[in-house]
This record gives structure tokens, C-alpha cells and sequence, in this order.
């Protein structure tokens, strides 16, 4: 990835089980498919609006 202070970890804490369409797509946007599972990405608004649509799905972690 690019610069270690420019990106965020993101971690998937819910299951897309019972969750609209959009949402999972969301997730398989961030990278995201598995339970607990952790990616790093770039830390850009569009990551973080993604982020802030399904809260509930994810966290950040340090």
C-alpha cells in the first residue's frame, strides 16, 4: 500500500447474513468477505464514507 500514515485498518465485527444488497456490496468494496477478517486501505474520504455506512458491519482498528 502506499504510506503507513495514510492508511487505516478496517475490520469486519457483523455478518452481511440478512443485510440489503448494498451493504454487502459495500463490504466486498472494502475488501472485506469473512468475519474478523482485517485489511489496511487508504486512508480517503471515500474509504471513510464507506465506513460510515455500515457501522454496524465494521470497525476501525489501530
Amino acid at each position: 500500500m502506499a504510506d503507513k500514515k495514510n492508511t487505516i485498518k478496517i475490520k469486519q465485527i457483523g455478518s452481511p447474513i440478512r443485510r440489503p444488497e448494498s451493504q454487502r456490496q459495500i463490504l466486498i468494496g472494502l475488501g472485506l468477505n469473512k468475519m474478523h477478517k482485517i485489511v489496511e486501505r487508504q486512508d480517503t474520504p471515500e474509504v471513510r464514507g464507506a465506513i460510515a455506512k455500515i457501522p454496524h458491519l465494521v470497525t476501525v482498528v489501530d
